[in-house]
């Protein structure tokens, strides 16, 4: 079975090497050649480590490798897809011209064509789609190659068949999959509005810094304090699924994104990805 993912960020590259390392073909595609190379780079840097520590062989990380193939363009590549994954930026009308692309390259009627949407509605990302029955949310959690849960959401459209195969290939990657409905942020960015948001209340009024928060959480148990993990996302992704609920709800105050998680966008202080956030990565 033929995996496409569509954009190799950090979510893409993750859903890839989970679907080599269990036995499927991935094709990785990015309209941005170094993002593409970056990609690359960190699958077989996985690979490799998973060898060094004597999860695999070499001859068995060589195979996952050549399983999968970095694609700068979809020509002739969509028709051999058996799943296509889309894994862009939290844009209705970047995924909507995606899709429209996709099905222009010959998209087949069996393939099942799946968003990775964390925020936005599935049933509009729907909406225009050439085989609505084929269509469905596999929301991926970041990092998507160790993250067990994946949400899957079901449009009034969709096959059941289609739910089926999808249920089975979240299982076959040693995921643990749960069936959403599609209401804004699903389930986990719902409840996680709150672990963010709260925790940027409390440092806003000095109750307590970053640091001390983070520790708090984690020794209640969190493998991560709701700094570090918005800090892992990206400051910018995180705000824009905040902003994207809070719309979507109506404006309620539960939801109200933070000033303080504003400012760091601002100042381009996204996290990991540029080295510095709520904390110095350099």
């Amino acid at each position: 079975m033929i995996i496409l993912i569509c954009g190799s960020g950090t979510m893409g590259r993750g859903i890839a090497l989970s679907s080599i390392q269990s036995g499927y073909i991935a094709y990785v595609y990015d309209a941005f050649p170094e993002t593409l190379g970056k990609a690359k780079a960190f699958i077989d840097n996985q690979i490799d480590k998973s060898v060094t520590k004597g999860l695999y062989s070499q001859e068995q990380a060589v195979k996952f490798k050549d399983s999968c193939l970095y694609l700068e363009s979809l020509d002739a590549h969509v028709q051999q897809a058996d799943i296509i994954i889309e894994a862009i930026i939290e844009s209705i009308e970047a995924k909507e011209s995606l899709f429209t692309m996709i099905e222009q390259k010959g998209l087949r009627e069996d393939t099942i064509l799946a968003t990775n949407t964390s925020s936005l509605s599935v049933n509009v990302l729907c909406k225009h789609r050439k085989y609505p029955g084929s269509f469905i949310g596999l929301h991926f959690f970041n990092p998507a190659h160790i993250m067990k849960l994946v949400e899957i959401v079901r449009t009034p459209s969709t096959h059941q068949t289609v739910l089926d195969i999808a249920l089975k290939y979240c299982i076959s990657l040693n995921k643990v999959p749960v069936i959403a409905k599609d209401v804004p942020g699903f389930i986990v960015n719902r409840v996680a509005r709150n672990y963010y948001n709260e925790a940027m209340r409390i440092a806003m009024e000095q109750a307590a810094s970053i640091e001390q928060i983070d520790n708090i959480m984690k020794s209640a148990g969190f493998k991560m304090g709701p700094f570090e993990l918005m800090d892992l996302i990206g400051n910018d992704i995180n705000l824009e699924v905040t902003k994207s609920v809070f719309a979507q709800y109506f404006n309620d105050p539960r939801f109200t994104p933070s000033l303080m998680q504003q400012d760091y966008v601002n100042a381009g202080l996204y996290g990991k990805k540029t080295g510095s956030g709520f904390y110095d990565y350099e």
